[in-house]
């Protein structure tokens, strides 16, 4: 019998009281975690030598901080707007800090990018799982409470829970939970601003053992904000876009390439000419097949780990369209052409031949036809006969009466229950979870967030996900290639790990495995700038999260290189092509020295000029435009934030590069802008009254950025 309570504390003793003194927490990646009553559950067994407490988790959100105190000056009152009240994990600060107590672990499956780097307790302590093996992992490692942050809808006997922005682990947990020779138990915390998401991610009352209901503990949540695209991201979307099958299914990640990605589709199906356009101005020609995408008439479906908002935006711009039925025949049916999602005639002779609908209804029959919106809600059995309103049918669909009858009323209706996504977990902008909350009717019908076993792999029902996930495109990020066509997208040479494997292994093994489907892995030519600047494809790399057997498509700002089934000289020759040309000569070099390219090789002509510069003209007028904006779905920002931002980013920059900087600086110093016009800028930035002279040296670079932008006057 599930107990309700009303305060953390409360529920971690009843944690301690039943599990102790050797506590294992679960806790779900990113926003499903129970901050308050992970907080509670910390502090009790912080207090208690006795007790020993091992938190199994991935994504640990955490606000960012500012690096000095003019960063702080313009960060400051955005992170108050963006975060207000959000509670954050106790645990976190005195981890980072090498001061957790001795009887508290911290285990993550993943981490937020980078941000581990240098942290050897959470390198030693980080466990590598794909996505699909999560749950099974933390029982293995003997996890024996999980705690979550839930919805709830209702009120009293009626009132319902939701596991909403992660059901991609805990129902698994609960299902495999039955057969472990020990208990696993159950703690959800309710949370009034979660959205509540219905199907998969509805969780029987009965499954926790304690919740915590009290709208005293509904903190901010946290908000991932929306990131600026830089202009070689956009250019890398453009190219994998066009790899998009209309009719087909899509998965992307998160971050600007993700947001790139979505805005680069939606330009596709609502503005064609001009995005065919930007594709020819940045394409090598004689180097990709040529390809003209249309628009996405028949749409696409969703079918992803994580649920980002670029895909609402590409739902609400009629891209993500397409829905799936969890009904083989009705699925193939629609693949091929034989039915459509109206009911008629057609259809229902097509679910006579195909044995969904049975000649005569049994129980089970006639809640299913009704449950797809086939036969009318109103159809009852009664004894050996139908009974429709005031009508009498025989229980035979063949026979002409019945059939007529129950067509009458169906005919033109539209199947049910078809979805246009499934989605494991989601994380965004505070915008993104309103809308959520706002679904309407037709909206929670379309949107199923499920387990992470259904949307990253097949082996729950191959012969229906094949037909669902029809023209597969799974578009995800990596670090660095190899010339060899290997990519490491978690971790460093020396295995220093970035963030994780997450679910990428999962998608890339599906797209070899699914017919018609393809890996699209997204790449950054290059890293650093000036004379740190290095390619991101490499000769060779002492690390690989995706071997080179499982080459699929690479895709950078320069081009595409489609490496499946290739030789190796031909994926090598195709790798060059889309590297920096900066970077050409060295990997040529490379590999006709290893013997991998015959010496009289060359690059070709059309594939030498893969340079910042050329995707700059091609790209800068769309992005001057707002063709390519910097915040393709929207910043919380003002318009004075974005321009310090973007001054500082270049002061930056220039620090980086020193002859620019000092021409930059004696410029600077040459003449005085407007310090009264400047005064609100640089009070926020706490640089009205330099102190030392690398403070003046930015404030006067700032008051030429700022007038070159238009927002001071020249004296």
């Amino acid at each position: 019998m599930t107990e309700i309570l009303a305060s953390v504390e409360e529920c971690a003793e009843r944690i301690v009281a039943a599990v102790g003194p050797d506590i294992r927490v679960g806790a779900p990646l990113g926003l499903g975690k129970p901050v308050q009553l992970l907080n509670a559950l910390y502090h009790r067994v912080a207090g208690d030598p006795s007790l020993s407490l091992h938190i199994y988790t991935a994504l640990c959100l955490e606000v960012p901080r500012p690096g000095s105190h003019i960063e702080e000056g313009l960060a400051g009152p955005i992170m108050q707007r963006m975060f207000g009240d959000y509670e954050e994990l106790a645990f976190l600060v005195p981890f980072k800090r090498g001061e957790m107590p001795a009887n508290v672990q911290l285990s993550e499956l993943y981490f937020k990018a980078g941000s581990m780097k240098q942290h050897r307790v959470a390198q030693q302590n980080y466990i590598s799982s794909n996505y699909t093996h999560i749950g099974r992992d933390m029982l293995a490692a003997g996890v024996n409470v999980m705690l979550q942050m839930i919805a709830s809808h209702g009120e009293g006997e009626a009132k319902r829970y939701s596991f909403s922005c992660n059901p991609d682990v805990s129902p698994e947990i609960l299902q495999r939970r039955d057969s472990l020779p020990y208990k696993v138990y159950f703690a959800g915390q309710v949370h009034s601003d979660l959205p509540f998401m219905e199907h998969d991610a509805e969780a029987d009352p009965d499954s926790f053992d304690w919740i915590v209901s009290n709208p005293e503990y509904d903190k901010t949540l946290f908000a991932v904000p929306n990131a600026a695209v830089p202009m070689r991201d956009y250019a890398t979307a453009l190219h994998a876009s066009t790899l998009i099958e209309d009719d087909g299914t899509l998965q992307i990640g998160i971050g600007s390439l993700g947001d790139a990605v979505a805005h680069a589709c939606i330009l596709r199906h609502r503005e064609n000419g001009a995005y065919r356009q930007l594709v020819a101005d940045i394409s090598n020609e004689g180097l990709q097949t040529k390809r003209e995408p249309a628009t996405f008439d028949q749409g696409l479906y969703v079918s992803t780990e994580m649920f980002v908002n670029g895909m609402m935006h590409l739902i609400e711009q009629g891209v993500v369209k397409r829905r799936v039925y969890d009904e083989l025949n009705l699925q193939l049916g629609l693949n091929e052409g034989l039915i459509s999602e109206q009911v008629d005639g057609k259809l229902w002779d097509y679910a006579r031949s195909t044995g969904l609908m049975p000649r005569q209804l049994q129980t089970e029959s006639l809640e299913q036809l009704r449950y797809w919106g086939i036969l009318p809600d109103a159809l009852v059995l009664d004894g050996s006969r139908l009974r429709l309103a005031e009508r009498t049918l025989a229980n035979d669909l063949d026979d002409p009466d019945t059939r007529d009858s129950l067509l009458e009323v169906q005919s033109g209706k539209h199947l049910r229950h078809g979805r246009v996504l499934h989605g494991g977990f989601f994380l965004g902008p505070r915008d993104f979870y309103r809308k959520l909350r706002e679904l309407d009717t037709q909206g929670h019908e379309t949107i199923c967030m499920t387990g992470v076993q259904r949307t990253n792999q097949l082996l729950l029902d191959y012969p229906l996900y094949c037909a669902q996930r029809r023209r597969a495109r799974f578009i995800n990020t990596g670090m660095i290639a190899s010339l060899n066509g290997a990519v490491a997208s978690d971790a460093l040479e020396d295995g220093t790990v970035i963030s994780g494997v997450g679910g990428q292994y999962n998608f890339v093994a599906m797209a070899h495995d699914l017919p018609g489907a393809r890996s699209v892995l997204c790449i950054r030519a290059t890293r650093g700038d000036g004379k740190q600047l290095q390619s991101n494809i490499v000769p060779h790399y002492g690390y690989t999260t995706i071997p080179k057997h499982l080459r699929d498509v690479i895709v950078t700002e320069y081009g595409i290189a489609d490496l499946r089934g290739q030789s190796d000289a031909e994926v090598i020759k195709r790798m060059i092509n889309i590297a920096d040309s900066r970077f050409q000569p060295q990997l040529l070099e490379y590999a006709k020295r290893h013997g991998k390219l015959p010496a009289d090789y060359s690059v070709p002509f059309s594939a030498r000029h893969n340079t910042p510069e050329r995707l700059e003209k091609a790209l800068k007028p769309a992005m001057a435009s707002g063709l390519l904006p910097d915040y393709p779905f929207g910043t919380e920002l003002t318009q004075d934030e974005l321009a310090l931002a973007a001054s500082l980013r270049r002061i930056k920059a220039l620090s980086d590069e020193p002859t620019q900087f000092i021409s930059s600086t004696f410029k600077a110093l040459l003449h005085r802008g407007d310090e009264d016009a400047a005064k609100p800028f640089l009070e926020r930035l706490h640089l009205d009254h330099p102190e030392t002279t690398r403070e003046f040296l930015i404030k006067q670079l700032l008051m030429l950025e700022l007038e070159e932008r238009g927002m001071l006057k020249v004296s």
